[in-house]
């Protein structure tokens, strides 16, 4: 599990019932006060508890904002006769942090990892294809008369996609689609 370096509260005991009860009259009431002592009070222990279930600490952190954020708007439904606060407020947060999880963008990202986090680095191809190569003419004039125009225009006429699609008075897609065709053959035809 990984090393803890957020700037979160030590942890605590949790409040005796009387002063539990009065700061959850105090949230009740709106007092942002009360807000800030809830978080003094529980953060620390709270992030824990996340923290075992997602696994990640920032995603921990944003899950502890999010859930603090959860009981401040939900503290209405809060019930002292099922429970201690810190139990209930445990409960939201870890309803959150298995929400958090099982969100596309979570699911997106994990199966996704940054460029950086995966540790990739930029090296360009070996055989880039550039206009003046010997030859390349003669390969262009075998491409279908579509492909050959837009070819001649990208490569040779130096103009860029939209200029392309604007002298040919076809869609930007069109010219991409035909361009992204025309070099699939020319790099079948160079092997």
């Amino acid at each position: 599990m990984p090393q803890t370096t957020t700037s979160l509260p030590s942890p605590v005991a949790l409040l005796p019932a009387p002063a539990e009860h009065e700061l959850v009259q105090r949230l009740l009431a709106r007092d942002e006060r009360a807000l800030g002592q809830l978080y003094e009070q529980y953060a620390r222990n709270l992030f824990t508890v996340i923290l075992r279930v997602v696994q990640d600490e920032a995603m921990a952190q944003d899950v502890l904002q999010e859930g603090l954020l959860k009981v401040w708007l939900s503290i209405g439904s809060y019930e002292a006769t099922r429970g201690r606060l810190f139990t209930w407020m445990v409960r939201v947060c870890c309803n959150q942090a298995i929400d958090a999880l099982r969100s596309p963008r979570h699911r997106f990202h994990r199966r996704n990892p940054s460029l950086e986090a995966a540790g990739a680095h930029y090296s360009p191809a070996p055989t880039a294809f550039y206009p003046e190569h010997i030859g390349v003419r003669e390969l262009i004039v075998q491409l279908k008369p579509r492909q050959r125009e837009v070819m001649d225009l990208l490569y040779f006429g130096g103009c860029t996609q939209a200029e392309t699609a604007e002298q040919l008075a076809i869609p930007l897609a069109t010219v991409k689609t035909r361009a992204r065709a025309a070099l699939a053959v020319l790099s079948r035809m160079a092997r």
